[in-house]
């Protein structure tokens, strides 16, 4: 009788466990945003740019499958550090219909900009179904220029004295990343956008040297205790989040999300990432 008493309190015990681990994940975490600090050194920096600050938000993620009015809180929590530089690494819309370009819109006109400027690049998601749809994305760079987001389509642009170039979604059908990476001037102070880790391990970066930004990953939403995340969309699998050295000179930041694709998330916490600019000798 003991034994039988025994067994139930332990199947009642794992079962109020597993329904609280996941409203936790479902409910909780998703939600549970962290502001995640990171020296950024790099060389060439202006001296006037010492000590200035470069946030990064990545994989927003405005439509049907989430609630984006956490977004917009975000976006305001985020406002208040008050950054000088604010870059987008892609994934700006779950796109699924034209529903997503009014949603887009809602949502940016709490843009996080930066006060001496602010860019991004697409992600597959942003070139709608198939990651094929070209009018797509051209409709979402609009609204995100419109909201003076400056959208990098293998280009660069300079604020201040720091070059940001930006890569389009390796997905994509206007992948060109030679177009903007045979521009690589070893004498400016650059960093690199691009939206997709996996371009890291391709022969494409004329030898550059600094800082890689991206997203893509989302850390994989759901990562067991001590365990690699079991999902994701990536060829090389070191690539989760976090920073990685790649010991050729290039430095790989990959942002674990502001959104979700699917509203889960467990040992993953969504970020936003706010870098400390630092001369790099």
């Amino acid at each position: 009788m003991e034994r039988r008493k025994f067994i139930k309190k332990a199947v009642y015990t794992s079962l109020g466990a597993g329904v609280l681990g996941g409203l936790y994940a479902w409910q909780v975490e998703p939600f549970w945003l962290e502001f995640v600090k990171v020296k950024m050194p790099i060389k060439n920096l202006p001296k006037g740019l010492i000590g200035k600050t470069l946030m990064q938000i990545s994989d927003v993620h405005v439509g049907n499958k989430f609630d984006y009015q956490y977004i917009i809180d975000s976006f305001k929590e985020a406002s208040l550090y008050n950054p000088d530089f604010v870059v987008y690494t892609g994934d700006f819309a779950s796109y699924e219909t034209p529903e997503q370009f009014g949603q887009l819109e809602k949502v940016f006109k709490h843009a996080v900009t930066g006060k001496l400027g602010t860019a991004g690049v697409l992600g597959n998601h942003d070139y709608g179904l198939n990651w094929d749809e070209t009018d797509v994305s051209d409709k979402i760079s609009a609204i995100l220029e419109n909201e003076s987001i400056k959208i990098l389509r293998n280009d660069e642009i300079s604020f201040s004295g720091l070059n940001i170039m930006g890569i389009d979604d390796y997905w994509s059908s206007n992948f060109y990343p030679k177009k903007i990476m045979d521009k690589y001037d070893e004498n400016k102070a650059n960093i690199v956008l691009c939206h997709n880790p996996d371009v890291c391990d391709l022969d494409v970066w004329n030898n550059y040297k600094g800082w890689i930004l991206s997203g893509h990953t989302h850390g994989g939403q759901v990562k067991p205790p001590f365990l690699n995340p079991p999902i994701l969309p990536v060829e090389n699998k070191r690539y989760s989040a976090g920073e990685f050295d790649l010991y050729d000179g290039r430095t790989l930041y990959i942002n674990r999300a502001l959104g979700n694709l699917y509203q889960v998330r467990f040992n993953v916490r969504p970020e936003i990432t706010i870098f400390e600019l630092e001369e790099k000798l």
